[in-house]
């Protein structure tokens, strides 16, 4: 998926001996969105701003070693062997002796041949590596300028981790001229190292450029033109990020002591088989507990209760990807975990005072936010015309952040509509869900709407549930309206075989339960979303009501 950004610049720093200058350039192409003002917690960002970037950096999927050298010392090897094995044997060793002497003239003939190729191959690596370092890294990030906070998002390389920053306006102050909205920035790796340099006693001025959107960009030679060209898997991983923020989770209050203790553990044993998972034992009232296998080692949180109602264990892997949290511990107050269920992404939000941060892995690493869940699936799924969609987000964006029931009362709505518009821009890429704040906010991920014929199916169950729904292969057989519930069951007809889901819908129309006949159900449970026959009894009783 292709995307183009203009640049007036580079982001730049300039230092002097009591002030760091540091400025964003962000892509002319998209709405204004701009910022200025001096940082008043400088150290505080620096550290924070830092973590982020070791997220964009983070690449924790498996590198097979590279044997290249030992395979040639080994071929070498057999060749000396079997020439010592033949030696003395007259028309054998005369033979062999050719057919060496053949092998060395084809090497010789294509390492010339190749050579200008593997001449011009390692220019160009270290061309990137000294001059445009940040090519060697897939940076993304997007920074997003509401009337509270300025926030920055980004994806690690393996992109099975999620990072975003938020700073309140109280990080700065001599706030000049804003404009609200979302754009992409030109971060390099020279700006992050200049990060390094702020200092408590240094004023250090920041800003998103203002001034590049009041120049022409056509036809200029000033502005730098940058084609990106990102696989379907980032911005379906960004999609799903912020269709998992908006499910109910088991949520969990940890002291930053405890969130050392677990780094502790991982930065001084390494597993080297399995199992590798983080299980979380709590009961309510009592100290949260974390039993870090194979070792078994259980770590006590005597300054952390568990405040549930049932008693719970949650497995959870890819825990390794913590220690991008260790930046963060001299200046963290408290640590929030959202757990969404066994072998199911979290999110780690740590209260940084006017600074949140927010860490959100996958289930474990080697199963990305693209491919892990399909949290879009569980999501919201009540069926609002476009009118009404497009009233909901003019809602939104008027004030840039608002709760589902504000909008629901300001614009006169019924509540499940309102989550269901709102579901599907979170899908769209148009708003995202604030897990800490608990508000809606109105963020385009791109300047142009996303080509959602291509990203609408990521998978084929969704796509399977929508010919069941136009086969009329779906029929209702129950359907419970309760309180804060609604409980379905109903069979869908599959290639001449019948299935019988069943599924739970809470108030906010979330998926939250289900069950199914079907094969994919019995391997997978809902750990990689609900299957297609769960789905599509989903969709029907949408249609329906």
């Amino acid at each position: 998926m292709e995307f183009n950004y203009s640049y007036a610049s580079r982001s730049s720093a300039e230092n002097g001996a009591d002030w760091t200058g540091l400025s964003f350039a962000p892509d002319l192409k998209r709405e204004p969105a701009f910022f200025r003002g001096e940082l008043k917690k400088g150290i505080e960002f620096r550290e924070a701003i830092s973590a982020l970037h070791d997220v964009v950096v983070s690449d924790l999927r498996f590198k097979p070693k590279d044997r290249e050298e030992y395979k040639a010392w080994a071929a070498r090897k057999e060749e000396e062997d079997l020439a010592e094995i033949m030696a003395g044997k007259g028309k054998v060793k005369k033979q062999l002796e050719e057919t060496q002497a053949q092998l060395r003239k084809l090497n010789q003939a294509m390492e010339k041949r190749m050579a200008p190729f593997y001449k011009s191959r390692r220019k160009y690596f270290d061309y990137l590596y000294k001059k445009d370092y940040d090519a060697w890294f897939v940076l993304d990030p997007v920074i997003t300028v509401h009337p509270d906070e300025i926030f920055f998002e980004c994806f690690s390389q393996d992109e099975s981790t999620y990072g975003k920053l938020s700073a309140d306006y109280e990080v700065f102050e001599n706030i000049g001229e804003f404009a609200c909205g979302t754009t992409n920035i030109d971060y390099s790796e020279a700006l992050y190292k200049e990060f390094q340099k702020i200092r408590s006693y240094k004023t250090t001025n920041f800003e998103v450029d203002p001034t590049g959107f009041q120049v022409e960009t056509s036809g200029e030679d000033d502005y730098r033109e940058v084609k990106i060209d990102l696989p379907d898997t980032w911005v379906r991983g960004f999609l799903q990020v912020s269709s998992a923020m908006t499910l109910p989770a088991t949520v969990l209050r940890l002291h930053p002591m405890d969130v050392y203790n677990f780094c502790f553990i991982l930065r001084r044993y390494r597993e080297i088989k399995g199992p590798r998972s983080m299980r979380y034992i709590l009961k309510p009232g009592e100290p949260i507990r974390v039993i870090f296998e194979p070792w078994n080692f259980e770590v006590v949180c005597r300054r952390s209760l568990y405040e549930g109602k049932e008693p719970n264990e949650i497995r959870i892997w890819g825990r390794r990807r913590i220690l991008t949290l260790e930046r963060l511990l001299p200046l963290a107050r408290s640590f929030t975990v959202h757990l969404l269920g066994t072998g199911l992404p979290s999110f780690y939000v740590v209260d940084l005072g006017s600074m949140t941060y927010t860490l959100g892995l996958s289930g474990w690493t080697a199963n990305d936010w693209s491919r892990a869940g399909n949290f879009d699936l569980l999501a919201p799924r009540a069926d609002v015309d476009e009118m009404t969609k497009t009233k909901v987000f003019d809602g939104l964006k008027k004030d840039w952040l608002k709760t589902p029931d504000e909008l629901a009362k300001n614009l006169k709505l019924d509540r499940s509509a309102v989550l269901g518009a709102l579901s599907a821009y979170s899908q769209a890429g148009r708003v995202i869900y604030d897990i800490h704040k608990g508000v809606y906010r109105a963020r385009e991920l791109s300047r142009e709407p996303l080509p959602m014929d291509r990203l609408r199916f990521s998978n084929e169950r969704e796509e399977a549930a929508d010919r069941f729904l136009v086969a009329n292969a779906v029929k209702i057989k129950k359907s419970d309206r309760r309180e804060n519930s609604l409980q379905l069951a109903g069979t869908v007809k599959d290639r001449g075989k019948n299935y019988s889901p069943e599924l739970t819908i809470d108030s906010d129309e979330r998926l939250v339960q289900g069950a199914c006949t079907c094969n994919f159900f019995q391997q997978n449970k809902l750990y990689k979303g609900p299957c297609e026959h769960m789905l599509a009894l989903r969709l029907q009783s949408g249609r329906e009501n």
